[in-house]
């Protein structure tokens, strides 16, 4: 039987690509880390990790055991969270900006579901300010939105350079006037659009005025317009406009958690960690960090 604690030391390895994080990760030793992946090895029968002074990547036993591993412990975790949670079901009403809907947040939901089956959660999906009117007026617990840089209101999870985004066929002359696919006011990404075109002297329209994000990804889709997206969360589809439209420069953009202080704290706990936890293993993958 393939043992807990050597497949959880072995994802860790083959997430981080790294022995040292992986030790940090889990809060053992490197060599102890090292020990683990041979005794998985040993009971496998296969070689799971190529090894050399500068790397580390999986063999074809590895890819394999990863799949198996990460169904394995996801299970195991499952029936954990079953068994030592509370008997009675707690609810956290959840508020989200619609953009995070779309994307990072149902693979967030999944794994929270997964570890924390005694919590339901109830959705409201809509525009920043006003999930966040639905919180102060007592009628969410917990809300993730969008809110200019500097706001001290919440815990801040990602901050997100925004980026001008367009369909790939669409073509603005230099001073032509810029048409835009918006929310109406008031909207973050809205004032910084317009904030960013005054400053640069650059003219604009609205061509499309939307209340949610499907109707702005119709919109730029159609050719109606360039919109504005924060950087990690713009479709594949469309592409960078900043330079090849020769637009301004914007800002940034920040995500935050807050929630009503009044409200049950277990629960708001719980898909508060879920929330942070996914951004910070999100931002270890990430181009450019640190290999151990």
């Amino acid at each position: 039987m393939l043992e807990p604690d050597l497949l959880r030391c072995f994802v860790a390895v083959a997430e981080n690509r790294s022995f040292s994080e992986a030790g940090r990760q889990l809060g053992i030793s490197q060599p102890t880390v090292s020990q683990r992946v041979r005794r998985l090895e040993e009971q496998t029968g296969r070689s799971l990790i190529a090894r050399d002074t500068h790397s580390v990547a999986l063999t074809d036993g590895g890819e394999a055991m990863l799949a198996f591993a990460r169904r394995t412990l996801a299970v195991l975790d499952e029936a954990q969270a079953y068994f030592s949670g509370p008997a009675e079901r707690a609810t956290v009403r959840f508020g989200t900006a619609d953009d995070l809907a779309l994307t990072h947040l149902p693979g967030i939901l999944r794994d929270f579901r997964r570890k924390n089956p005694h919590i339901d959660v109830e959705i409201t999906v809509g525009q920043s300010a006003a999930v966040a009117r639905r919180l102060r007026a007592g009628a969410l617990d917990l809300v993730y939105v969008r809110q200019e840089p500097g706001i001290a209101e919440g815990r801040v999870v990602r901050r997100e350079q925004l980026i001008w985004g367009a369909h790939p066929s669409l073509r603005l002359d230099p001073g032509e006037v810029v048409p835009l696919v918006t929310y109406p006011r008031p909207s973050h990404s809205r004032a910084a659009a317009v904030t960013a075109l005054e400053a640069a002297g650059r003219r604009w329209k609205a061509t499309c005025t939307v209340r949610d994000i499907t109707g702005i990804l119709a919109g730029v889709r159609a050719g109606l317009g360039v919109a504005v997206f924060p950087g990690g969360m713009m479709p594949p589809d469309l592409v960078r406009a900043d330079a090849a439209l020769g637009l301004p420069h914007l800002d940034t953009l920040d995500f935050a958690l807050i929630d009503d202080p009044s409200a049950p704290r277990a629960p708001i706990e719980a898909l508060s960690t879920a929330i942070i936890d996914s951004h910070t293993r999100e931002a270890r993958q990430l181009p450019g960090a640190s290999e151990g």
